[in-house]
This record gives C-alpha cells, sequence and structure tokens, in this order.
C-alpha cells in the first residue's frame, strides 16, 4: 500500500485499490446507527439528518431476513438509499448477521452484495479509511473459520500500518462481556471481537446487534474495555432510530432514543483528538 498524503481528502482501500473520501477539514462529527433491519422510514430519518455530521456508519443488518419484500429487493432499494446519503457526506457500513446473501463452497455465508456497491463515498466490508491521524477499519460478519481468518486478517494488518493513528472498527456483534452486549439475561457478543480488542486495543469499536442492551439496567450503549470505548445504539421500533452521535471536537458521545438523550465525555487519551 503507497502512503497517499492530501489535505481535506480520506483515503480508504480495498485490497491493491486506492479511492479518495471527501470531507471538510477533519472528520468532526460521527453518526453512528445500527440494526435498521430495512426499516424505509428510518432510512428517510437518515436523509433529513446525515448531513449534520461529517462521517455516517451504518454498523450492520441494513436488510431484514424476515422482512416482507425478497432480499433481492431489499438489496436494490437500499442501495438506492446508500447512494443518496453519500451524496451528502461518506458513509460507512458493515455486514451484520441479516445483510449475508451468498454462500461460500465451505458453506459460510457473507454479504457478497456489499462487495458491489460501487458508490463514491461509500465504504463497505474489508475496507480501510485514513484521514488526518484517524483510521476507521470496516470488519465484515463472520460464519466459519475461514471469513474468521479473514476479519483477523484484516485487523492485523490495520495493527501494522496504525502508527499512531486513533483507531475506530466497525463490527456488528458487540463484544461478549461488555454491557453493550446485555440481551436481557446474559452477557452475549463475540468472544472472538473481544479478544482481538484486548490483543490490539483499538481507540473506538462501533456496533450493535443485541438491540435492547441499551435499555436494560445492566446493559449500556456504552462500555470500556481497558481503553478501548464499545458503543452499540440499539434499536427501537419507530420511525427514528436510535443513535449515537460522536462529537471529537467537543469531545463527547450522545445517545439518543425514545427515552431521551444520554451522554458521556470522551478522554482525549482514548480517541481521536482533532489537532488544535
Amino acid at each position: 500500500m503507497h502512503s497517499i498524503c492530501a489535505n481535506n481528502v480520506f483515503w480508504y482501500h480495498y485490497a491493491a485499490r486506492l479511492k479518495p473520501f471527501s470531507l471538510r477539514e477533519r472528520p468532526l462529527k460521527l453518526l453512528v446507527v445500527s440494526d435498521l433491519h430495512y426499516s424505509l422510514k428510518q432510512f428517510d430519518w437518515l436523509l433529513e439528518r446525515a448531513a449534520q455530521h461529517d462521517l455516517l456508519v451504518i454498523a450492520g443488518d441494513l436488510l431484514d431476513l424476515a422482512g416482507h419484500a425478497d432480499i433481492d429487493t431489499q438489496i436494490v432499494v437500499v442501495e438506492k438509499y446508500l447512494a443518496k446519503l453519500a451524496a451528502m457526506l461518506p458513509v460507512a457500513v458493515c455486514s451484520g448477521n441479516h445483510d449475508l446473501d451468498e454462500e461460500s463452497a465451505n458453506g459460510d455465508r457473507h454479504a457478497e452484495w456489499l462487495q458491489h456497491v460501487n458508490l463514491e463515498g461509500v465504504l463497505v466490508d474489508s475496507q480501510t479509511a485514513f484521514h488526518d491521524g484517524l483510521m476507521i477499519t470496516i470488519c465484515p460478519w463472520w460464519e466459519g473459520d475461514d471469513a474468521k481468518a479473514r476479519v483477523q486478517s484484516l485487523i492485523e494488518a490495520d495493527a501494522a500500518r496504525r502508527g499512531s493513528s486513533r483507531w475506530i472498527w466497525v463490527y456488528h456483534a458487540p463484544p461478549t462481556g461488555s454491557k453493550t452486549s446485555w440481551n436481557g439475561k446474559v452477557y452475549s457478543g463475540d468472544t472472538f471481537v473481544a479478544g482481538l480488542i484486548e490483543r490490539h486495543k483499538p481507540d473506538i469499536v462501533l456496533g450493535g446487534h443485541i438491540h435492547n442492551s441499551p435499555f436494560y439496567d445492566s446493559g449500556s450503549w456504552h462500555d470500556r474495555i481497558g481503553d478501548t470505548l464499545v458503543f452499540n445504539p440499539g434499536r427501537q421500533m419507530s420511525s427514528i432510530p436510535t443513535c449515537i452521535s460522536i462529537d471529537f471536537d467537543a469531545m463527547h458521545a450522545t445517545w439518543e432514543s425514545s427515552e431521551g438523550e444520554e451522554q458521556i465525555e470522551i478522554p482525549a487519551t482514548s480517541a481521536y483528538s482533532p489537532a488544535g
């Protein structure tokens, strides 16, 4: 991978491919949602709200395997929404367990359709973005040993090129044991990603998957594993999705839901801090 430096440009790689990702001077504010499950009203809300931010993160489950529309139809519609959103701001999308439309010869299911989303300004599975000291790694949903190994290779490759960058992962499942993985009975989530966090210590991990964890007393929309901040916006049955705004200028994160707003401070030592 070649080193490319340009003012006000966000670069990402996929395999040996590099493309520009235009931003304003620096990424100041992220909007994070997950588990939209083909709720078109929630996608419509994103069209109204997203432009207030500098980068939109959709952390998996854009589609709904149990939905009223067939998967091929859902893919066509969601791609149109992604195109509209990308016309307003960069969009980072990882696959979730409801986004899997193909199966490999060894039985691993994956979101093949995302690999064919060829839209300027849209990041998808296995791509990595760089901008002004910030690095964002988009991790695919894994099922099976081969897919798991690919996620591990992606993380290890980005760990080697991280340098002094602040590192954000986008991965659908929360790490096992974190409050963001509480399902009302047990702390579920992904043991594998929990181990990767412990080993590589990213600054922030953005996910979803466990819909109700932010609404339980024993759960939360945020947690900390060592120095890593973990977020899960959750899901609500409404025309407005639960969401998290991460403001790297004010250094705080705000969760919005039908229950109101909650806010936490982001320590400057544990997340991207814009240069003065």
